[in-house]
This record gives C-alpha cells, sequence and structure tokens, in this order.
C-alpha cells in the first residue's frame, strides 16, 4: 500500500470518526451514543447488588465487549489524525481515554470499574447530530461564555480562597482555647469557613463562643451573596455570546490535525494550528 492510500484510507477514517455532517458521520455518531447510554447502564446495573448477583456473568461479558469496541475507535481516532499526540491531550482526547482506561485497572483494582461512567461526557461530542445548527450554536454559545468570564472568575475564586484563609485563622484564633467546638487547627477551621460560606453547614464543626457565633452569621449571610458572583458574571457573558450571533460559528468541522471543533462557518483553515480544514485524499 502506498503513501497516498494510507492518506486515502486516514481520511476516510477521519470523515466517519470526526465529522458529524456526512451520512457515515451521522451514522456512526449514533451507534457511539447508544453505545455509551448501554455501557453506563451496564455500571449502574452492576452497582444494584439483586441484579448482579443474577446477572453478573452477562453484564461483565457485555462491560468488556463495549470496552474493546471503544478502544479500538480510540486507536482509529489516534490513527487517523496528523497530530496524535496533541489529540491524546485534547479535552476529547483525555475524556475517550478515561472512558476506557478504568475497566483495564479493573484488573488490579476491581473497584475502578464504576469510574467508567466518565464516559458519559462523551456525550459532548455526539450531541452534534441532533439539529446540527441549533445544538452547536447552543453549546459555542455556552463555550464562549465561559472563556469571556474565566478571568474574572480566576480572580473572584481567588479572592474567596484569601476570605476563608483569613476566616478560617480568625475562627481558630477565637475557637482554640475551646476543642469541643472542633476547631482544633487553623486547617480545620478552614475548612469550616469553606464550609460555612457555600451555606452547605455540614455541623460536624460549630462555633461555641458568642464571638464565634457572631462571626459565623456573618460569614452565612456573606455567602449568599457569594453565591450569586459567579452566576451572574458567566451570565453576562453568556448574553453578551448570544447577542452575537455573527461571531458563533454552526458548522461541525474538525481540524484533523489539532482535533480543533470551534471554527467559523465558511473557515478553510484550523484558527488554532492553520492547518486545512478537512483536506480530501480522494
Amino acid at each position: 500500500m502506498n503513501q497516498n492510500q494510507k492518506e486515502h484510507y486516514k481520511q476516510r477514517i477521519f470523515d466517519t470518526i470526526f465529522e458529524a455532517n456526512t451520512p457515515k458521520g451521522k451514522l456512526f455518531d449514533i451507534c457511539l451514543l447508544f453505545l455509551i447510554l448501554i455501557s453506563v447502564g451496564l455500571v449502574v446495573l452492576e452497582s444494584v447488588p439483586t441484579i448482579n448477583a443474577r446477572y453478573h456473568t452477562i453484564l461483565i461479558t457485555l462491560e468488556w465487549i463495549l470496552t474493546i469496541l471503544f478502544t479500538i475507535e480510540y486507536i482509529l481516532r489516534i490513527i487517523s489524525v496528523k497530530n496524535p499526540i496533541r489529540y491524546i491531550f485534547s479535552f476529547y482526547g483525555i475524556i475517550d481515554l478515561l472512558s476506557i482506561l478504568p475497566f483495564y485497572i479493573a484488573l488490579v483494582f476491581p473497584a475502578g470499574k464504576f469510574l467508567a461512567n466518565i464516559r458519559i461526557l462523551r456525550l459532548l461530542r455526539v450531541f452534534r447530530i441532533f439539529g446540527l445548527t441549533r445544538f452547536t450554536h447552543g453549546k459555542n454559545v455556552l463555550v464562549l461564555g465561559l472563556k469571556e468570564s474565566r478571568d474574572k472568575i480566576v480572580v473572584f475564586l481567588s479572592f474567596i480562597i484569601l476570605i476563608v484563609v483569613v476566616i478560617g485563622s480568625v475562627m481558630y484564633m477565637i475557637e482554640r482555647n475551646h476543642p469541643e467546638s472542633g476547631f482544633t487547627s487553623i486547617p480545620i477551621s478552614i475548612y469550616w469557613a469553606v464550609v460555612t460560606l457555600t451555606t452547605v453547614g455540614y455541623g460536624d464543626v460549630a462555633p461555641v463562643t458568642g464571638f464565634g457565633q457572631f462571626l459565623a452569621s456573618v460569614v452565612m449571610v456573606i455567602g449568599y451573596g457569594i453565591i450569586a458572583v459567579p452566576t451572574g458574571i458567566v451570565s453576562m457573558e453568556i448574553n453578551k455570546a448570544s447577542n452575537s450571533k455573527e461571531q458563533i460559528p454552526h458548522n461541525t468541522e474538525v481540524c484533523p490535525n489539532c482535533g480543533d471543533d470551534y471554527h467559523l462557518d465558511g473557515s478553510k483553515y484550523c484558527k488554532t494550528c492553520g492547518n486545512e480544514l478537512n483536506p480530501r485524499y480522494y
């Protein structure tokens, strides 16, 4: 087999596995969707003692058949792209790998296979098949909104980390002479500050002094205000992205070199690596 024939078959594999705007690609994604749902269902059923006791052999056999199929698919993805390393360490590449690893890890640590349900995240890719424009546009609006709010969220989270360290240290200083309160160290106090600030309130650590309870009340009130901040930031950016429809891509083309699928409509080259989008070898 000469080089041109190899490139020909690689391109056919790529169009089938990665592209959703071709008949074969759409059929492949539909089959992949059902296989993912079935595999997740099998893992869930195996965790039910009564079902597992009765159908253990069948469940294990089906799980391994699907795992082998997903492994073959993962290998084909690596073979069909121009830059395998880039795909392997991409978001979807990591998800694809993590979806098959648990069953091989289970050969040594049996409980590890229950992590296989991470493969449900692969549905993010195959959602493209349902009304390409509507679903892809919605996904891209969300992605763009999250990207645009990234810096603000990082600053916000950094501020929260500083706040919980300060609050935890102050609470430890106040409550450290009262062992029954549970504030036995600054790390434990910081844990309490995180739980209280996020309004979770497990109650396993609680202040017993008057000033400590007053500070806890202040932290609880602040927590309600803090919850609204990241929501507002992300909502604002998503609203901006939604109102800028001309900048949101609707296509589903995947770069054969780097795997990026976030391109403007009509683009001929990948915005990330400059590679030609979906070149034809036949």
